[in-house]
């Protein structure tokens, strides 16, 4: 497909993707770059691994809250979608298989790569979702089809985050849960809308598992 977001530049850090072992694709939130996302990959104390970042056409993936109805955020959602995929396939391209790859996003991104890994599911190296859950006004299980294969699912957020909601987060957990993910949900008492040290380290390890 052609939207919004597909000719955008897809930034790259850490090690070069023809020789790499395994890659992380970063996905930033709204009102974010690329660049600014994968200064986190230096929390990551990891050797062999490319840090793949796709960018929103003016630092915005969608332009509602994730909550909206889904045709109030097209095309950008569906496009967003689509440029996660893209750096997939490129991982793909440089001989990268997909259950080493980690797709992980915060915000608004967070978001994004929930809902592309819930509508594409196979056995990824893992989804991180910082502050993320599935897009919707509601979400519906029946929508989600198919099997992640134990795939690590991490959902990391605050209980009073104001723009993801608690139940939002559990319902999502849910949904992996039953297309076979081994999720891991943590929510952080009083902590707002950012991301902290437990989290990092907890994607840290996700990371350093990806050659396994």
């Amino acid at each position: 497909m052609t939207g919004p977001h597909q000719g955008q530049p897809l930034v790259t850090a850490g090690e070069s993707l023809d020789r790499a072992e395994a890659v992380v694709i970063m996905v930033h939130g709204r009102g974010a770059r690329a660049r600014g996302i994968l200064g986190m990959a230096g929390e990551f104390d990891a050797e062999g691994v490319a840090y793949l970042a796709p960018q929103a056409q003016r630092n915005e993936w969608y332009p509602q809250s994730f909550l909206s109805p889904v045709e109030a955020n097209e095309p950008g959602r569906t496009s967003g979608l689509q440029a996660i995929g893209d750096a997939l396939a490129e991982a793909e391209r440089a001989g990268i298989p997909p259950e080493r790859v980690l797709i992980m996003g915060f915000s608004q991104g967070g978001c994004l790569a929930t809902e592309y890994v819930a509508r594409n599911p196979r056995r990824y190296g893992g989804l991180a979702a910082l502050s993320g859950g599935l897009i919707g006004e509601e979400v519906e299980p029946e929508d989600y089809e198919g099997d992640l294969a134990k795939m690590p699912a991490f959902f990391g957020c605050s209980d009073i985050d104001p723009h993801i909601p608690e139940e939002r987060v559990h319902e999502s957990a849910e949904v992996f849960e039953r297309l076979g993910a081994d999720v891991e949900t943590r929510l952080y008492e009083g902590m707002g809308h950012t991301v902290n040290q437990d989290e990092l380290d907890y994607v840290s390890s996700m990371v350093a598992g990806l050659g396994d």
